[in-house]
């Protein structure tokens, strides 16, 4: 029974770790179209968040934030350090724990499996954008630099729906077909 727990935990770590490398890669594929960069690390927090259990999407999501706080180069442009986290964009990075809480909760709910996990991200969306957006305004303001909440949604928020909304629905769908053979290995959200 022992030795059954410890290849439970070692399951579990290596693929909190595949995470964690598929986050990092997940955020280097990034396009700087201003102060917020276009990148697929959302795209990662959905499909660990759509795919695991909460221990390995929280363990991932924390383990991510950790590296980059220590200096392992993980965040977007290869960049780390616990600047970045209080920096303009720290509050979409900070998001990213309570989107993977979030899509995972609504991937629980059994019935019409497929459309709640989709609303769930929608949802972690939503909360990730609001994290963002308010963390990226108050460094503004610290700054001394003063912009309004609307010239805020135009950087933060609006060139991004689009690209988002894309990357909700190719999480939906990969999610939906992955859960099948991951669920033979016990680590779905299911």
């Amino acid at each position: 029974m022992a030795k059954q727990k410890i290849n439970s935990n070692v399951l579990t770590i290596s693929v909190a770790g595949l995470s964690v490398a598929m986050l990092a890669v997940c955020s280097w594929i990034s396009i700087p179209i201003g102060a917020v960069p276009v990148t697929l690390q959302i795209f990662a927090v959905y499909i660990i968040a759509g795919l695991f259990d909460l221990k390995i999407s929280m363990m991932s999501m924390f383990a991510y934030l950790l590296l980059g706080a220590v200096g392992v180069p993980v965040f977007a442009n290869f960049k780390s350090g616990i600047a970045v986290l209080q920096g303009p964009t720290g509050g979409y990075l900070i998001g990213y724990v309570f989107t993977a809480l979030i899509v995972w909760a609504f991937g629980r709910i059994k019935v019409k499996k497929p459309f709640f996990m989709t609303l769930g991200m929608l949802v972690g969306l939503t909360v990730c954008y609001a994290f963002g957006t308010l963390w990226f305004y108050f460094v503004y303001l610290n700054s001394g630099d003063t912009k309004s909440i609307g010239y805020i949604l135009s950087i933060c928020v609006i060139p991004f729906i689009i690209p988002d909304l894309v990357k909700i629905v190719v999480a939906s769908i990969l999610v939906n077909r992955l859960q099948i053979p991951l669920k033979k290995l016990g680590y779905t959200n299911a």
